[in-house]
């Protein structure tokens, strides 16, 4: 088993020294031996350890990936797998739901059709169950300034409009995604200033970001595979 000196595997990594003794420090690396002038030894585990560390951090964040180098540690080799697999599939549910929100984006002649029971004016009961939400969902979005209804000037009751719940499929299709949360308001908003194709740009930049993910998610996989055959958990 091959022997090293924290610079030789800093500079392998193209980070520094201190990283190492960081990375080191979370307990997600295994402790070094030390030599008998007291400086560290890694060997081909430890930089093992260390390219999984840095291949994974992209794709799946840090909590993630100390989590399952922990497990690791521990030999608890399918909990890690399984943790990584739910950030997969966590991933493919936002590029479902991206993919669905393009479909929503499309002009008006080829989007998806409303509701043929969709009246021209719809109180809020009726638009949330045209739109299969809660009335209360509806609120929150018109709270948090994604969605302004119409009022009756008699009684001051909201008016919803077939335009109205087209919006709230959109975002009903957005909220089911973190990622989406942060440019749920700019689609909006977008559609309102009647800029679809502003709107189609931000869902196009959030598709390229999770496919990046999803490449990112992939390597940080292989090198994982590649830590547990170094460990013989495999």
């Amino acid at each position: 088993m091959g022997s090293y000196k924290p610079i030789e595997i800093a500079r392998q990594l193209h980070i520094s020294t201190s990283a190492l003794r960081h990375y080191e420090s979370w307990g997600v690396v295994p402790a070094p031996e030390r030599a008998p002038n007291g400086y560290r030894l890694y060997t081909d585990v430890h930089l093992a350890y260390f390219r999984c560390l840095r291949a994974m951090f992209p794709g799946f964040g840090v909590k993630t990936t100390c989590d399952v180098l922990v497990m690791i540690q521990g030999g608890r080799t399918d909990e890690a797998f399984w943790t990584v697999n739910k950030e997969q599939a966590l991933l493919q549910q936002e590029k479902q739901a991206a993919d669905k929100t393009l479909e929503l984006l499309h002009p008006l002649e080829s989007a998806p059709a409303i509701h043929p029971k969709a009246k021209k004016s719809m109180t809020i009961g009726e638009v949330a169950r045209q739109a299969g939400v809660a009335t209360s969902a509806i609120r929150h979005w018109e709270k948090e300034g994604l969605l302004t209804p119409d009022r009756d000037p008699d009684n001051g009751y909201r008016v919803f409009t077939p335009q109205h719940l087209r919006k709230i499929l959109l975002i009903r299709t957005l909220r089911s995604t973190i990622y989406f949360l942060k440019s749920m308001k700019e689609i909006v908003h977008a559609l309102d200033h009647h800029s679809l194709e502003h709107a189609k740009k931000v869902t196009e930049e959030a598709l390229r970001s999770i496919d990046d993910r999803n490449r990112s998610q992939l390597q940080g996989i292989h090198r994982l595979i590649e830590l547990c055959g170094t460990l013989k958990l495999l």
